[in-house]
């Protein structure tokens, strides 16, 4: 994004990385429309460039709605990032097949169903950005329990490598870069169940020694729908303090 007000819709926006988002675009001057399923918290900053909307996003007619009630307010939509998610930290014993369809639901069909209703309304006013968000979980693949990721929640955001290169190819000709951000291990509500000893070990992985903050997964998500990447497109972009090194 340039110096000019750019109008972001941000998913996720109650909690975690998707809350860290909205603040930072509203304290650079942007207008933002935050997504959840339910009620966000207080926006510290919120004046009149922030508006809310609510969304199950595995459902196409409620992202196309949110879509349509940002545009309505501020006139346009200039980029996407995406942080809508469940987790799912059930072993493969305790998954069953309609749980596995539910996270894939929210975490793939999300996606897609959020980045088409975007797509649709960035093609209106000559392009655009989408920053979706993938899970450095799939480099290490969890077993579940202990508040950690297990392989519903792997498998759907190993999906979205394949949801953000394909939309990547499939935009670009309408001026809309795709990417996506894969965080390591952060402090969020997700991950707020995790045990002192599961904290420990999630940070001993790392070559920063420690789990990341919100705030430094959302600056690289705003980096992915600014101006200054341009040239960045179809590209997943880890932010995991060096945990793919520190394994």
């Amino acid at each position: 994004m340039t110096a000019a007000a750019r109008t972001v819709l941000v998913t996720g926006a109650a909690s975690g990385i998707g809350f860290a988002c909205a603040e930072m675009l509203l304290g650079q001057g942007h207008n933002v429309c935050g997504v959840d399923i339910g009620p966000a918290p207080p926006i510290k900053t919120a004046p009149l460039n922030y508006i809310e909307a609510r969304a199950d996003v595995s459902d196409a007619a409620q992202c196309a709605d949110a879509v349509a009630t940002c545009v309505k307010r501020f006139g346009r939509l200039d980029a996407l990032i995406h942080m809508a998610a469940v987790h799912s930290t059930k072993t493969w014993r305790e998954i069953d097949a309609a749980h596995m369809n539910q996270v894939l639901a929210v975490n793939v069909t999300g996606a897609f169903n959020m980045s088409q209703a975007a797509a649709l309304a960035m093609e209106k006013t000559g392009g655009g950005a989408i920053c979706l968000a993938m899970s450095g979980s799939i480099a290490v693949s969890g077993l579940g329990g202990d508040g950690r990721g297990g392989i519903a929640y792997i498998a759907s955001k190993a999906a979205i490598i394949g949801v953000t290169r394909g939309l990547a190819r499939s935009l670009a000709p309408l001026n809309i870069r795709v990417n996506a951000v894969s965080p390591g291990s952060t402090r969020t509500a997700m991950t707020a169940d995790y045990s002192e000893t599961a904290i420990r070990n999630a940070g001993s992985k790392t070559l920063a020694g420690r789990m990341g903050e919100a705030g430094e997964i959302a600056s690289v998500a705003l980096f992915l729908i600014s101006d200054a990447a341009g040239y960045v497109d179809g590209e997943i972009v880890n932010v995991n303090g060096g945990g793919n090194l520190g394994l």
